[in-house]
């Protein structure tokens, strides 16, 4: 039951090709779901996340918000969606999502720039130079996003299990391609990736739940989780904030235990 996440420039397809590969293997097709999964268990609306997400950055947002709220959150909202498997992502960074587990199948769409500007000349009535500029203002603006929030180029090919070019081939061609990768042996769910992905799940619901909690939003916090178990190390400059931290991961799902191993800040950064 592998999970499929499908990346794409602009006007690269994606989501005629995400439903058409989950129709043939019984999947679901999900993209905007995990924006309002996200919305719904933390309280932040959607459209904040579609401003993160698609909107280019500026360099004040670095100072006046954390964006690793953001990535933290999705992440969480991303394998509460993919609970069981049977999914094929597309949206963003999709292929950053599951670091580490082995029946993700992370598939990369690209085509020359010259299928490109012709699917938007067909779709948005511009003119060639119009939509070339167009869509390298979108990937660029999309580059920047990433990078900020997830420190990748999701441009690298190397992040990805298959890149494919689709102006070299049919929708129904992709789809195929796709799928056979999807029902091949390397991609199935194993007992070792199964609790790699569940761990990673408990991981990221605490690292969800001290992120949007008000006394510990802005803490640097190492969240490592093996089995259930939970670990909890940092710096604290207020040794009391520990006992908060524990209180707060004990009660996430899928919690067995919490260990904590935190310590004060150096002496020189107490007082400087």
């Amino acid at each position: 039951m592998p999970v499929i996440t499908i990346t794409r420039g602009a006007f690269s397809g994606g989501p005629e090709l995400a439903d058409r590969v989950a129709a043939t293997l019984g999947y679901r097709s999900v993209s905007r779901e995990v924006l309002i999964e996200a919305s719904r268990r933390y309280g932040i609306p959607e459209a904040k996340f579609t401003e993160v997400l698609e909107t280019a950055p500026h360099w004040w947002e670095r100072w006046q918000e954390s964006l690793r709220l953001y990535r933290i959150v999705l992440q969480a909202a991303m394998c509460e969606v993919a609970q069981g498997g049977n999914v094929v992502y597309h949206g963003h960074a999709g292929q950053e999502l599951f670091p580490g587990i082995g029946h993700v199948l992370k598939v990369y769409l690209t085509a020359p720039m010259s299928y490109r500007v012709e699917q938007v000349r067909a779709r948005e009535k511009m003119s060639e130079n119009a939509a070339m500029h167009y869509i390298e203002q979108v990937d660029k603006g999309r580059t920047r996003r990433l990078q900020v929030i997830f420190g990748a180029d999701w441009r690298d090919a190397s992040r990805y299990d298959m890149v494919l070019n689709v102006a070299h081939m049919s929708l129904e061609a992709a789809a195929h391609v796709i799928v056979e990768a999807a029902r091949q042996r390397d991609f199935q769910e194993t007992p070792e990736s199964k609790q790699a992905f569940q761990d990673l799940t408990v991981s990221a619901r605490v690292q969800a739940a001290l992120v949007v909690a008000p006394r510990t939003r802005n803490l640097t916090i190492s969240v490592r989780v093996e089995h259930g178990r939970v670990h909890v190390s940092g710096i604290l400059a207020q040794s009391e904030l520990e006992q908060e931290i524990v209180r707060i991961a004990k009660e996430v799902s899928g919690v067995n235990s919490v260990e904590a191993e935190f310590e004060s800040p150096p002496i020189e950064y107490m007082y400087p």
